[in-house]
């Protein structure tokens, strides 16, 4: 099964629940501006609160539930690749949720790749920031507040834990007791690839699709995800595959092709499945590791080393469940202010949590904007 931008073409391939779909997801993508607001930033009283409450009836759900109201087995696994992109177990409180806001936001805009590289994005940003004016400057792990040079407002871009490594003697005895019972979800385990060319899919659509979800059924899904948050490890992996360089030619040079793979393990493991991902995309690719020129993995302690932020792996910067949701990193009137004045988080540790939309950075700067001026 597909998710395509067109809702009406996704509902059209899943014959039994191709109504069920469209009145689950209709709704969401007639009022996507107004409830993207709401789900995409700290609670407050929404703009349209009927709808949100009709959307928070199946979004507060566990993905499991769910998936099965679903007659095809089919249409609950592609619910289930979605959901499990929240890195915790499918039968959690309000899982649902991100599988709709992704299958939403997929029918509102797709799934967008960055020309070139996501790199891309980050140097537009900072292109635009000294622009106007700002100064750079890379290279440098900061260890204290009191190396920073003096401001009215200053935003960190960490995970709780390293905000009260650098800045938590200024803090209250709240905060810092708030900070410190923060909890953390699983690591990833990533590998990337060179490859010979395209990647030979069983599946027609595949073979076009920007992001391929791994994993079998939805019980398989949810077993491999529950597995996870007791610290054992799937021999079958939920496996997250995205091959940009069939939208974007200059990911790779002309007739090779780009892919990375990652899938989510216990916290902190340093196990190497880099064979059990390549063993994962070979039952859907025949012939996949014969196109393999290069690769290079990740476990989940090596991204702690790559970034102090991603506590034992954890590339969200916490769980998302439904106790941290709204409440990340400390429940307060704003997420975003820290309890001494001028230092805010900006980090995916703040609402709405981790992902590619940068709304926590966005919702801090205003934080910050708003008490300044």
């Amino acid at each position: 099964m597909s998710l395509y931008r067109s809702l009406i073409d996704t509902a059209a391939q899943l014959e039994e629940d191709e109504q069920q779909y469209l009145d689950l997801m209709q709704p969401i993508v007639d009022n996507w501006e107004s409830l993207s607001l709401d789900f995409l930033g700290p609670l407050k009283f929404p703009k349209k609160p009927v709808q949100l409450a009709l959307f928070g009836l199946k979004a507060l759900q566990p993905a499991t539930r769910l998936a099965r109201s679903f007659k095809s087995d089919r249409t609950a696994a592609l619910f289930a690749g979605m959901a499990a992109h929240g890195i915790q177990p499918l039968t959690n409180w309000a899982t649902s949720a991100i599988a709709l806001v992704l299958m939403g936001a997929g029918h509102v805009g797709g799934w967008p790749v960055i020309q070139g590289g996501s790199q891309g994005l980050a140097d537009a940003l900072l292109a635009y920031f000294l622009d106007k004016g700002g100064v750079f400057k890379a290279g440098w792990m900061v260890a204290d507040l009191r190396e920073l040079p003096g401001a009215k407002a200053v935003l960190f871009d960490t995970s709780p834990r390293q905000l009260l490594k650098i800045a938590g003697k200024v803090f209250s005895p709240l905060y810092t007791w708030q900070l410190n019972r923060y909890r953390y979800g699983m690591g990833v385990f990533k590998v990337d690839f060179a490859l010979d060319g395209p990647v030979p899919w069983i599946s027609d659509s595949a073979r076009m699709a920007g992001t391929v979800h791994l994993g079998g059924t939805l019980p398989e899904i949810a077993a491999s995800e529950a597995g996870l948050w007791k610290g054992r490890y799937s021999e079958n992996p939920y496996v997250l595959v995205a091959q940009q360089s069939l939208a974007d030619p200059l990911r790779a040079p002309r007739g090779k092709h780009t892919l990375w793979a990652y899938c989510h393990v216990p916290s902190g493991g340093n196990v190497d499945i880099t064979e059990v991902i390549i063993r994962q995309i070979e039952k859907q690719a025949p012939g996949f590791s014969k196109l393999i020129l290069a690769k290079r993995s990740m476990n989940a302690s090596d991204y702690e080393s790559y970034n102090p932020n991603y506590i034992g792996g954890d590339i969200n910067v916490g769980v998302q469940d439904i106790y941290q949701l709204f409440s990340r990193p400390a429940l307060r009137f704003s997420p975003y202010r820290s309890s001494a004045k001028g230092i805010y988080l900006c980090s995916s540790a703040t609402p709405p949590g981790g992902g590619v939309h940068g709304m926590c950075g966005y919702h801090a700067a205003n934080r910050a904007i708003r008490d300044l001026f």
